[in-house]
């Protein structure tokens, strides 16, 4: 079961394509300038079951990826990694957001472990407001990293996405 502030289909914002969010509730970060402020409290949202949130995915037929956000994503890992083995089982590219990094991530307790194993690209860090800038694809602030999990877990240390589509490249 999740705890979501909601969700948004069609959105062009949270990764290429067109793309699904899944918005946790709740967020242990509260950074300065967050533009999630209303999903910080872990109290109200939305309580759904994972089938539920994949149903509502798999009903916009352009959607080929699906974005974490939040709130904090990995402050709900069990449920989000068991929505993100449904997504992967069909066919969907899993992306999420984080105030933690990947180093604290593949550190961090068993169900951080378990989600950041399951998603395929990690948008990290805490959002800096001092570090904003508006000309970053994907990212609120310059500290924040995009990051290639499978080729990461791999080489056991942050292989970031530098080019591509996932840096705005077509």
């Amino acid at each position: 079961m999740l705890n979501l502030a909601g969700l948004v289909g069609d959105s062009i914002v949270d990764g290429p394509g067109i793309r699904m969010t899944v918005f946790g509730q709740g967020c242990p970060h509260r950074c300065k300038g967050c533009h999630n402020a209303n999903t910080w409290s872990f109290e109200g949202g939305t309580r759904m079951e994972e089938q539920e949130v994949l149903r509502i995915i798999m009903s916009n037929p352009l959607a080929k990826g699906v974005t974490f956000s939040g709130g904090e994503p990995f402050a709900q890992a069990a449920g989000f990694a068991r929505l993100a083995d449904l997504l992967k089982d069909n066919g969907y590219e899993v992306a999420s957001y984080s105030g933690y990094t990947f180093e604290e991530l593949y550190h961090g307790t068993k169900e951080q472990q378990d989600l950041l194993r399951r998603i395929d690209v990690l948008i990290d860090g805490r959002y800096e407001e001092d570090k904003r800038s508006l000309t970053l694809v994907y990212r609120g602030s310059t500290n924040q990293r995009i990051v290639d999990v499978k080729r990461s877990l791999e080489k056991g240390e942050v292989v970031e996405i530098k080019s591509g589509r996932w840096c705005g490249e077509y």
